[in-house]
């Protein structure tokens, strides 16, 4: 398999029960290692589309990875350039940066060390990773610099 070339990874019928369970404690404020709702204008319906998250803060910046490659909620956030995380009724507005391959790994190895059991995603690749490894998969994976809108 070539790690190089961006994929998706699809959900499996298992996951979108989850993703629906995940989802409704989700907005009933009840998360679990900071898991958060999604909302993000579609790219071509203009409908507000909605995904599980697990946001990573990191040296002071918040950070959203895709673990499943370029997923619809990768699409979306790239042409909107913003969205919502929500918890409860607590909404936060942000725009997104993507960052570029060479600047991903910083941000992929502390994500890995959280979500350790998301390596599958990751082609097997722990948070032990060197560096050159991260690099290798780090086009599968987009990464978005998070930016809370301040009020």
């Amino acid at each position: 398999m070539n790690d190089t070339a961006p994929r998706y990874v699809k959900p499996e019928a298992k996951d979108m029960w989850i993703h629906r369970i995940l989802s409704t404690t989700l907005k009933l404020g009840i998360t679990m290692r900071g898991m958060k709702l999604l909302y993000v204008r579609g790219r071509k319906s203009g409908e507000l589309r909605t995904a599980v998250v697990g946001p990573l803060r990191h040296e002071g910046q918040l950070y959203l990875v895709a673990p499943r490659g370029n997923t619809q909620w990768v699409r979306n956030l790239r042409a909107a350039g913003e969205g919502q995380l929500r918890l409860g009724f607590k909404t936060e507005e942000f725009t997104a940066t993507e960052l570029a391959d060479a600047e991903k790994p910083p941000v992929l190895r502390p994500y890995l060390k959280i979500w350790k059991e998301d390596t599958g995603f990751f082609n097997n690749t722990d948070h032990q990773a060197p560096e050159a490894r991260l690099l290798e998969i780090a086009p599968n994976h987009p990464v978005f610099r998070i930016e809370i809108a301040q009020r």
